[in-house]
């Protein structure tokens, strides 16, 4: 049984390389080291086994090379970039929420739920669910009108059409310390702040002018003028003659 999940954006990947059978383990918590305040290993990370004592297990982070002695349902493991076993529907939402994946990152789970998770905003952190249902000629689909017969075919499908995604699956979940991974740091939206206004620069004709003012220039916005034509229309018994008392 088996669940596809997708962060929301514009993002390009070669689905050459989304078919890599090698497994990787990959922690799904912050592993917290001698210091209180510092983690040995991030969720997110890329791990090495170095020692499997069945239950626990003694691993290394690809990324930092820091060593932990942890629990071994602390990890998920991951074939061909997206498909991951052994992991709950929360930890993945918390993994396609990690900041470095962006809208239209994706990976698939195995479930009991067959769900597909997509995260549609990477600003909003949403995610949507999906459903993937398994027929008995062990074909895979989302929507009864179209049948795969992988989910390696399924995803270069809706990675090239979204066919009632919310959107495409643009790159699998990004695993920190894979030598495929690259992490981007997303600019941040430009702040535009206009001056303040000196209301002695602000005649009547400026406020009342029924004309629709598109001018960035302009002292005085769409928004002010309809906010103050509304005050003054809910303060006063008429509004025909507020251009009059403007200056009073």
């Amino acid at each position: 049984m088996y669940s596809v999940q997708a962060d929301t954006e514009d993002r390009t990947h070669n689905t050459h390389d989304l078919n890599d059978n090698r497994p990787m383990v990959v922690s799904l918590y912050d592993i917290p080291s001698q210091g209180p305040l510092e983690s040995s290993i991030h969720i997110g990370e890329r791990l090495t086994v170095l020692l499997d004592d069945g239950d626990f297990w003694v691993v290394r982070s690809t990324t930092t090379g820091n060593e932990s002695y942890i629990p071994s349902n602390y990890t998920a493991k991951v074939i061909n970039r997206w498909q991951y076993n052994g992991i709950s529907r929360l930890n993945a939402e918390e993994l396609l929420l990690l900041p470095h994946n962006h809208t239209g990152a994706f990976l698939i789970r195995e479930s009991q739920t067959n769900t597909v998770l997509v995260k549609m905003d990477s600003y909003l952190a949403t995610v949507k669910h999906y459903r993937i249902c398994h027929l008995q000629n062990g074909w895979f689909y989302i929507s009864p009108s179209l049948t795969f017969y992988s989910l390696g075919q399924l995803v270069e499908h809706y990675s090239e059409s979204a066919d009632g995604l919310c959107c495409l699956l643009r790159e699998p979940c990004i695993i920190q310390g894979s030598n495929k991974s690259t992490l981007t740091t997303r600019p941040y939206p430009k702040a535009i702040r206009r001056p303040t206004l000196n209301w002695n620069d602000v005649d009547s004709s400026m406020i009342f002018n029924k004309a629709r003012v598109d001018s960035e220039d302009s002292l005085v916005s769409e928004g002010l003028r309809e906010a103050v034509s509304s005050y003054l229309y809910m303060t006063e018994a008429s509004c025909q003659n507020c251009g009059k008392h403007w200056d009073t």
